[in-house]
């Protein structure tokens, strides 16, 4: 996956300006900043930093970790600088000994997390933020249409999308679309005061994180 992404930097954003998905765009880029007005946020997986341009603004301090050095070349000239800190990290393993956050944020990661691997990944966000920080994970709902097909399922239950990327090659992508009562039940005792948020293309978790 970090491969492909690596590959996708460049035509990454074209996500992002499909006709039919800019109604829900604008809401969400209007609903998403005053959740981290002001507060110390831990970014995972913040690719090309589309959101990251909403958060930094507002936040006092953004850190955004990724793996792919090439989609955070972009993120960086997207914001003012000094006001985010890049960090090439492994969202299994935050590089972020020593730290604490108040917020954390996650946009369109979870869906590729394998079903194996979403307790693992929800336990190490949490070390890396303060107890009671507010969390929000955003990603895409499937719309038939909209959304790649599903081209393969596998045992576990992890979907897969064939993504065909402008130079002709084409990936196999896990892509995940749980349900509000999977993620529900993801969160079991990691998270409080649980809320999901639905538009047309997306959905939104927003929680605090229980104490470890």
């Amino acid at each position: 996956m970090q491969d492909y992404y690596a590959a996708r930097a460049s035509e990454y954003d074209r996500i992002y300006l499909k006709p039919e998905r800019q109604n829900d765009l604008r809401q969400i880029e209007q609903w998403l900043p005053p959740i981290f007005a002001g507060s110390t946020v831990l970014e995972v997986a913040c690719g090309t930093g589309y959101w990251t341009q909403f958060i930094a603004p507002v936040a006092s301090r953004v850190v955004a970790v990724d793996a792919a050095p090439q989609t955070m070349r972009i993120a960086q000239g997207r914001v003012a600088p000094g006001k985010v800190e890049f960090v090439v990290g492994d969202a299994y393993a935050l590089p972020l000994a020593g730290r604490s956050y108040e917020r954390g944020f996650a946009g369109f990661w979870f869906s590729h997390v394998p079903r194996s691997r979403v307790r693992e990944f929800l336990l190490g966000f949490r070390a890396a933020l303060h107890p009671g920080a507010t969390v929000v994970l955003l990603d895409n709902l499937f719309v038939e249409g909209s959304s790649s097909p599903i081209s393969e399922r596998d045992a576990e239950g992890n979907t897969y999308q064939a993504r065909r990327l402008g130079d002709g090659t084409t990936h196999r992508l896990l892509k995940n679309f749980p349900t509000e009562g999977e993620l529900r039940a993801d969160l079991e005792g990691l998270g409080a005061q649980v809320r999901y948020h639905a538009w047309q293309y997306y959905w939104a978790l927003e929680y605090v994180t229980a104490p470890s």
